[in-house]
């Protein structure tokens, strides 16, 4: 066996084990002897010239923009007279002072008036031009008063809502690159707003109650994906909502749908002993055929309760599912390809690894993956790092009561609890092996003294963090018409004043 096949071999096992190589590493690992060789034949002069353009070069420095960040996926007009090396060092230095952060430098916004139970929620900000600055944060949140609303992060106020709806509002979705809110009520009408206009720009009516939506973009346009009680797997065009293709993928409802980051995979699911959650192939969904059915494979794990592609390895998925009488909880990876055996293709799904839970560890209800083969998930008041074989690498205890919500995303971390408490952690890795840094701990500032009747969430975006906590302040909490909602517009500094905190 040569070099190179041992030092692939070496990278494949750091792969499986989920310790890759980390910046430091890389850098040891480049051919010195070649690059010497090259260099050899400039003289100083040339020497410097040309190593100094390579380092700046424009292509270098947009690929690890577009690599550590997906809003970044802009053109060089919209860049202006700034450089990609410049918008790399500004957004890495914001990305520091956020990672340093305590509460002391978040703002704290409550909003006012009879709102409803604030639910569902998602950014619609990411379509303007970032390196500006100017653009200000913006989430979608659906009421219990069966409204739609858009909310300024910053100043912590409404700045839209929609006329009420017939029916409540069951689901959201945003697309921020086209600046488009997608809701579905409980009679399965699915309207798409500008969070501008009055009115829906478009409907469209599913027969069947609906349990999962999708939004993505693709190089061929927007598109939405509506999953319904039937099994049934709408594709819809954005913004018209036109019928693409229609699927049925189980006989029981599709309660999750995920698309992959590279949006060519979509992960279908459905919590149910009888269901086999099932891969699309997304070209397959968006050009059907009336003579084949669209592309899929089916992962033999049911009772499937999550999922969650690698942001970096688009073909590769890891799911989580229940097992036996206990219900125990296992992680399963799977890499994706498409062969053409005779000339048909058909998608494999070939399984990396698998591993089940300790016994006596509280079954996760949420999960996140992140680029270096780890696995993150809440049990309980903790949040456990794993590798996808199964070897634990990190527990984080910043909890009192049990964590009820959990956001994961290439950067951040963020957990909220029982206690109304959300905790922000963030990724590093730059060792051999990844882990979560606890950057700061937030607690409800509370104007009385009741407990939380319902759920806490946490969303966050590059310069902001958003938690919607809502409450009861009547005594039955099922009277929603008495019921108002904390919001919490939680931002960060910004980039261009010097911190003022210390780490944590």
């Amino acid at each position: 066996m040569n070099l190179i096949q041992q030092n692939q071999r070496s990278l494949e096992r750091r792969e499986e084990t989920g310790c890759g190589l980390g910046p430091q590493e890389m850098e040891n690992q480049l051919p010195e002897v070649p690059l010497f060789k090259v260099f050899s034949f400039l003289d100083a002069g040339s020497l410097l010239q040309y190593w100094n353009k390579v380092a700046e070069d424009e292509r270098l420095w947009r690929n690890l923009c577009l690599k550590r960040w997906d809003f970044c996926n802009f053109s060089c007009q919209q860049l202006g007279t700034q450089t990609w090396k410049q918008y790399f060092l500004d957004q890495t230095k914001c990305e520091h002072r956020m990672a340093l952060a305590q509460r002391e430098d978040f703002h704290y916004k409550e909003a006012t008036g009879n709102l409803g139970i604030l639910e569902h929620m998602a950014y619609l900000s990411g379509s303007g031009h970032p390196v500006t600055g100017q653009e200000k944060s913006v989430i979608c949140t659906v009421s219990s008063k069966r409204m739609l609303y858009a909310w300024d992060v910053q100043e912590g106020t409404v700045i839209w809502s929609s006329p009420v709806q017939p029916y409540s509002l069951k689901l959201l979705a945003t697309l921020p690159q086209v600046h488009l809110a997608f809701t579905v009520d409980l009679k399965g009408t699915v309207k798409v707003w500008t969070c501008q206009d009055e009115d829906a720009l478009a409907t469209f009516t599913v027969s069947k109650a609906c349990f999962s939506l999708e939004a993505f973009l693709t190089k061929d346009g927007p598109f939405l994906m509506v999953g319904n009680s039937e099994g049934d797997i709408y594709t819809l065009t954005v913004p018209e909502l036109r019928t693409v293709s229609k699927v049925n993928a189980f006989k029981y409802c599709v309660e999750l749908l995920h698309c992959s980051p590279d949006k060519k995979w979509i992960f279908a699911c459905g919590i149910h002993q009888h269901i086999l959650p099932k891969i699309f192939w997304v070209e397959s969904l968006l050009r059907p055929s009336e003579d084949e059915s669209p592309l899929s494979v089916a992962l033999p794990f049911p009772w499937c309760c999550g999922a969650g592609w690698a942001p970096r390895r688009a073909n590769r998925i890891t799911v989580m599912y229940r097992r036996g009488s206990f219900r125990k909880t296992g992680f399963t990876t799977f890499d994706l390809t498409i062969e053409r055996p005779g000339g048909r293709a058909v998608i494999q799904a070939h399984q990396i690894t698998h591993f089940l839970l300790p016994v006596g560890m509280e079954s996760p209800i949420w999960m996140g993956v992140s680029d270096r083969n780890v696995i993150v998930f809440a049990s309980g008041p903790s949040l456990f790092l794993f590798t996808i074989s199964g070897s634990q690498l990190q527990r984080c205890d910043n909890h009192q009561m049990s964590i009820c919500y959990l956001w994961v995303d290439r950067l951040h971390v963020l957990t909220t609890s029982m206690d109304n408490s959300m905790h922000m952690y963030m990724w590093e890795e730059e060792g051999r092996c990844p882990c979560l840094k606890s950057c700061c701990h937030l607690e409800q500032v509370r104007s009385d003294f009741l407990p939380s009747c319902f759920l806490s969430r946490a969303i966050c975006d590059n310069k902001s963090i958003v938690c919607v906590v809502s409450r009861s302040r009547e005594s039955s909490i099922l009277e929603r018409e008495a019921c108002s909602s904390a919001f919490h517009g939680l931002c960060c500094p910004e980039c261009t004043v010097e911190p003022t905190w210390t780490s944590s």
